[in-house]
């Protein structure tokens, strides 16, 4: 891991991730707990996930050049897009994407960014779970959600030379690959 310094493109990392948390704080907000928001909270109420949903995320931003990859299936990421435990995001230059996860837990990934959820499961009845993230490069800030709060040695990010062990809500870690 190294210094936030990018020498990649014109935007740091840091400043896109923080542009996209800014630009979207209905989903940027910790996760609430209520089973039914009240009618004008739920317009602003982050991911609503039912229990038939097979999604483990949703991209809430996309900005520039982002690719899903799901199998062997490339497409161009939009906002609003499901996104599945084998699902790869491919971030390009000056671009950036944020995602929120069933338990409320946020990435957001920065440019030239390869980013998978490697592990998730999450019972929203018990609100356990599990969640490993591989940053193969670029960067990603996280804001913990539900399955942190209660077990934080649950949640997880794999770099290319480190495994990083959670025990915060909010970090920014960068990862180049060899």
């Amino acid at each position: 891991m190294k210094p936030f310094a990018s020498k990649r493109s014109n935007y740091s990392p840091c400043a896109l991730m923080v542009a996209l948390l800014v630009s979207a704080p209905a989903w940027a907000q910790e996760p609430s707990v209520q089973a039914s928001p009240a009618p004008e909270a739920a317009a602003s109420a982050a991911v609503q996930f039912t229990p038939a949903d097979t999604r483990h995320g949703t991209l809430k931003s996309v900005q520039g050049e982002v690719t899903l990859l799901r199998g062997d299936t490339r497409r161009p990421a939009k906002s609003g897009d499901g996104f599945l435990h084998t699902d790869k995001l491919l971030v390009g230059a000056k671009s950036a994407a944020a995602l929120t996860l069933q338990d409320g837990t946020t990435l957001a990934v920065g440019p030239d960014s390869e980013v998978d959820l490697e592990k998730f499961s999450y019972d929203p009845t018990t609100q356990h779970g599990s969640i490993m993230v591989r940053l193969a490069r670029g960067s990603l800030r996280m804001v913990t959600g539900l399955i942190a709060k209660l077990k934080p040695e649950e949640v997880s990010v794999r770099t290319p030379t480190a495994v990083i062990g959670v025990r915060g809500t909010d970090f920014i870690v960068e990862a180049e690959a060899p």
